[in-house]
């Protein structure tokens, strides 16, 4: 797998069924913007499956490097699906909701038509054609885990370094547990099945919703001391650099029909992620 230090990378190693050798590489031991560097990884290692985790994530920061996202999220895929080809494997890619306008108000279908608004979500958008018809192809969106760099952690930081906070409101998601993520792409590997699908955990969101979630539950595991105010605000009062999708719900029902595993409700698994931060200290 690439992305080893990501938190889906850490999550799906931590995942791995009994019986499977795990080889995760991180930035430094297989550069994705290093064709050859791929090559000779996957080909020294002639693996079954590639879980290819790493990407480029800074959505806004990708609107300004646009070669370093595309090399990252568009070109490694099919680098990856090329030498698959030759040494036999299945890639199993790791895409997003970004790919979406967000101008639905009903979850994306797999076969609905991408429209991405972004830098981020077009890349990602192109490493999905670079994997090609032979790879699984799994959507997701707001991944969060313990110890990874995430808007769960990012709001412990701010509860615990102001008095009030405001956060978008008019953004529409579910949050994602990447501990959950990991077991869903490890069951989709295991099916060995191509083509597209789309997890996330079960139950609707905004960032606001989110937020406020984040600090009750962190305020009943003595995470925090005290609480904060938390303002909604629209996302015309937050202007960023990339534009974000006001409605990105996915449709699982698929994946759910083929792993036979039912999404758990994301305010659980938030529970569960800060039980596992807490435990890290």
């Amino acid at each position: 797998m690439t992305g080893a230090n990501g938190q889906v990378g850490q999550a799906l190693q931590a995942t791995a069924p009994f019986g499977w050798t795990v080889v995760a590489f991180d930035r430094s031991t297989m550069d994705l913007t290093d064709p050859q560097a791929i090559r000779n990884a996957i080909l020294s290692e002639v693996p079954d499956v590639v879980f290819n985790a790493g990407a480029y994530t800074a959505v806004d920061k990708a609107e300004k490097d646009q070669e370093l996202a595309r090399k990252v999220n568009g070109d490694a895929p099919g680098v990856i699906s090329e030498t698959l080809s030759q040494a036999g494997g299945r890639l199993v890619q790791i895409s997003t909701d970004f790919v979406f306008d967000g101008s639905r108000g009903t979850p994306y279908l797999v076969d609905t038509k991408p429209n991405p608004l972004s830098i981020y979500g077009a890349t990602k958008l192109l490493g999905e054609k670079q994997a090609g018809d032979d790879a699984i192809i799994c959507r997701t969106s707001w991944v969060y885990g313990a110890s990874g760099q995430n808007f769960v952690r990012t709001m412990l930081r701010l509860f615990r370094e102001r008095e009030s906070v405001s956060v978008v409101s008019d953004q529409v998601g579910v949050p994602t547990w990447s501990r959950g993520l990991a077991k869903t792409l490890w069951a989709l590997a295991l099916e060995d099945r191509p083509g597209l699908f789309h997890y996330q955990d079960a139950g609707v969101a905004s960032w606001y919703d989110f937020a406020f979630a984040v600090q009750e539950e962190a305020l009943k595991l003595g995470l925090l001391s005290e609480a904060i105010s938390i303002y909604p605000i629209t996302t015309s009062q937050f202007p960023t650099l990339a534009t974000r999708p006001p409605f990105s719900v996915l449709d699982t029902t698929e994946t759910q029909a083929l792993t036979g595993q039912s999404p758990t409700h994301w305010r659980e698994n938030l529970r569960k992620m800060l039980k596992e931060e807490k435990g890290l200290g």
